[in-house]
């Protein structure tokens, strides 16, 4: 008999929660950043990101934004939900939740996965230090380099994290697959509006979901690693929230 649409999941799904599949994953998520950053280190994407920034500000004054005139306001709101002040706020909302539960331990790991990959992201930055665009005005302010992208690294970190969290208290498929869409469409609308803002060249933005991508994936196969080698934390795993 059919499952219908949600034969794909059960696929996905298979692949996903073995370590192989996982690290399967990581493995092409960091050889698809290495092949990126190569290019953009090279030059070689420069010409086709400046025509897509390009294209996204009117003819007659690059400082004015093609759309609607609530389209920018817009695009700012959305964008700061992959700013630190709002991704620190959240983090810190969920570990205190985890203490309160008495998960202390799955707090400590989750603080110190998401922390670890905001100064994963910091030290990229550092490294290839890639200037920001300057072929139109920027709509947002900025403080650092561009290349990854520290909105989309760090949504794409935080919120698929924590995603895959609440995901292990959901006892239905459905509502894991709702999470972790959520946590999707999070991250890639902010990443959008980094380009849109003029404040990221495309290939940043892809840079940082997928180096992103790969560490929460990377967190994924520590935490499974750590919770089979350790009783104490897999049995603090199936303990139900008081």
């Amino acid at each position: 008999m059919s499952r219908g649409p949600w034969r794909w999941v059960s696929g996905w799904d298979v692949m996903v929660t073995r370590p192989l599949g996982l690290l399967l994953l990581v493995v092409a998520c960091v050889l698809g950043f290495v092949v990126l950053s190569d290019e953009v280190h090279e030059g070689d994407t420069q010409d086709i990101d400046e025509r897509i920034v390009r294209s996204l500000r009117r003819d007659e004054d690059p400082a004015l934004p093609r759309g609607p005139w609530w389209l920018s306001e817009t695009a700012r709101d959305v964008t700061s939900l992959g700013g630190f002040p709002v991704l620190a706020l959240l983090t810190a909302a969920v570990c205190g939740f985890l203490l309160v539960a008495r998960r202390y331990r799955t707090s400590l790991f989750v603080l110190s996965s998401i922390v670890g990959g905001w100064i994963l992201n910091a030290a990229l930055k550092n490294l290839f230090h890639r200037p920001r665009p300057s072929v139109v005005p920027h709509l947002t302010e900025t403080m650092s380099t561009s290349f990854p992208s520290g909105h989309a690294m760090l949504s794409a970190i935080t919120y698929l994290t924590l995603g895959a969290l609440l995901a292990q208290f959901a006892e239905h498929r459905r509502v894991k697959v709702y999470l972790l869409a959520v946590a999707l469409v999070l991250s890639v609308l902010v990443g959008c509006t980094r380009v849109y803002l003029g404040v990221h060249y495309p290939t940043d933005v892809l840079g940082g979901w997928v180096a992103g991508l790969a560490w929460a994936l990377f967190v994924t196969v520590a935490a499974r690693t750590v919770r089979r080698r350790s009783p104490a934390l897999r049995e603090e795993a199936q303990r139900p929230v008081e």
